[in-house]
């Protein structure tokens, strides 16, 4: 993979391009002290992977990435750990590593891009991905990724700026938003009833009114999609 380094400390790009030398998979084309630098040369370069900081005079890591309509892959590096969460809401971020970063922690990193990158250009197009039932579900708890199966997902409810995921043996709260969730869940198995709430339709066990039970939970259904859910049911 093409690699460039973006960081404002010399050492810190230093330290950064000796443990990508140390990676066979890794060739750092750049190294820059600024993000405007690095914008320039993306203009002209495709690359694979970025080392970017967060903290940078001027220009954050986070407003870099708002600027690249397609982001490669990205490593955060930073000494502050209390934007992972934050991090994890930008799907070209791959790994966040708090410095000072051991060389075992940097390979876990590498692994984590090089499985990304491998995966991106072997998926499927968008509309099967999200019409594929059988697909696993990653959710960032904890600087940990989780794996949930999707069909054992029952019910998804936003509360503000993070989602509860209910499933048949655990519940996962996750930095998200339910927007997010609805494009990674197969439409033919899920359906969005109310602006906070996503069901899965075959966990259905009764209807009344305005009103669907999933389990315990007895979840409004909005007029406007109350159209769209009796279609969804076999009925009589």
């Amino acid at each position: 993979m093409n690699c460039i380094i973006i960081d404002d400390e010399a050492t810190a790009r230093a330290i950064i391009g000796q443990l990508c030398s140390n990676e066979n998979s890794l060739t750092v084309l750049e190294d820059f002290p600024n993000a405007m630098q690095a914008i320039k040369f993306l203009n002209q370069n495709e690359i694979d992977l970025i080392f970017l900081d967060i903290h940078m005079p001027d220009f954050t890591g986070f407003d870099f990435i708002e600027t690249l309509k397609n982001p490669p892959k990205i490593v955060l590096t930073t000494s502050d750990p209390n934007f992972a969460i934050q991090a994890f809401e930008y799907d070209c971020i791959v790994d966040y590593l708090v410095k000072p970063i051991t060389p075992e922690r940097f390979n876990k990193a590498i692994k984590k891009a090089e499985v990304t990158n491998h995966n991106s250009t072997t998926s499927l197009p968008a509309e099967k991905v999200e019409n594929s039932s059988g697909n696993d579900l990653y959710v960032n708890i904890d600087r940990r990724l989780i794996k949930i199966d999707i069909p054992s997902i029952y019910l998804v409810e936003a509360k503000g700026d993070y989602i509860n995921v209910k499933t048949e043996g655990k519940n996962y709260t996750v930095h998200s938003t339910l927007k997010k969730i609805a494009d990674k869940l197969p439409d033919d198995l899920f359906l969005k009833v109310h602006r906070s709430y996503i069901i899965n339709v075959d966990k259905i066990i009764d209807i009344e009114d305005n009103s669907v039970l999933i389990k315990k939970d007895v979840i409004p259904v909005s007029r406007s999609n109350r159209s769209e859910l009796m279609k969804r049911l076999n009925l009589l």
